[in-house]
């Protein structure tokens, strides 16, 4: 079955594109609004690969304007003098912001380099800290806590954080959970998260497979369950039933598979490919609250679960 049409979260207009912007790093808010950075065509270049959003380079430092969506309610705030490369964007309570580095290293003091920004709601810096070495995961919760999953390159490089696969923080860059054994083996790479409620769910896979785990913030509690899909780009969670993406890497479509949570598995029910609006690469996915958002192109979707 081919679903052809899907919720339509948020685009970026041709009168924007014709004005030079170009979407680049999203998220969804702890409370569903769609949050997406634009930047001026002039600070950026490219090469041929990786294709895609992915692909452009930044030239730091740089202007953006960050455009919040929330039904019907749309607000663009300019964020000015950006003087790092993000790869990450995370809403925070209260209004505020964090843009993040996917990569650190030493600074000249022999310590790790800052690489997350947290902005206010005016959109001005307000403090700078270290989450670890090779991030592909990042998300935040309700309380304004950050979550992290690692790739291979982070989990052997030395960060005790990173070296652990999974971290939480908090806005200070201070380091809150760690897994500290409860998981069903080390992981070598994040995949993707989300989060219900106030609990949170990191996806990465192992030697042994594709697992997702929950964490509840409160008390550190932690549940894992075997991914009936490997290596998932979207996932999202409501109650007992799961919905996961695959996609066809730069194609406009994406791979739906449907579950449920029965024990400490994850039970697949059902699989369709999905058309999508434009052409879909890494980074694509994110869940909140039953939702999984989209990202195909200059179009943002929503698939529930």
């Amino acid at each position: 079955m081919t679903i052809d049409e899907l919720p339509v979260a948020w685009r970026l207009s041709p009168q924007d594109v014709r004005a030079g912007w170009r979407a680049l790093w999203w998220t969804v808010g702890p409370g569903g609004e769609l949050a997406v950075m634009l930047v001026q065509r002039r600070y950026l270049s490219r090469e041929k690969y990786p294709r895609g959003w992915v692909g452009w380079r930044v030239e730091t430092p740089f202007d953006g304007e960050l455009v919040i969506t929330s039904g019907q309610e749309r607000r663009r705030l300019p964020v000015e003098g950006i003087d790092m490369w993000p790869g990450h964007l995370a809403l925070l309570p209260g209004s505020r912001f964090l843009l993040a580095s996917r990569r650190t290293g030493w600074d000249a003091e022999g310590g790790w380099r800052e690489n997350a920004v947290v902005y206010s709601p005016e959109g001005r810096q307000e403090g700078a800290f270290c989450l670890g070495d090779d991030i592909p995961v990042l998300v935040t919760d309700r309380s304004g806590g950050i979550w992290t999953a690692y790739g291979d390159e982070g989990i052997y490089g030395g960060h005790p954080e990173s070296a652990a696969g999974l971290a939480g923080w908090n806005t200070r860059g201070v380091a809150t959970w760690a897994p500290e054994g409860r998981l069903p083996d080390w992981p070598l790479q994040g995949c993707t998260a989300a989060t219900e409620g106030e609990s949170v769910w990191l996806v990465w896979y192992s030697g042994k497979g594709t697992f997702l785990t929950r964490i509840t913030p409160s008390t550190g509690e932690v549940a894992s369950y075997r991914s009936p899909v490997r290596n998932p780009d979207g996932f999202a969670v409501r109650g007992t039933r799961v919905v996961l993406t695959s996609r066809d890497h730069y194609k406009r479509r994406t791979t739906v598979t449907r579950a449920e949570l029965v024990g400490d598995v994850c039970v697949a029910t059902s699989q369709e490919r999905v058309r999508v609006p434009g052409r879909v690469v890494m980074h694509c996915g994110q869940g909140r609250d039953g939702s999984l958002f989209v990202r195909a192109g200059r179009t943002w979707v929503r698939i529930e679960a």
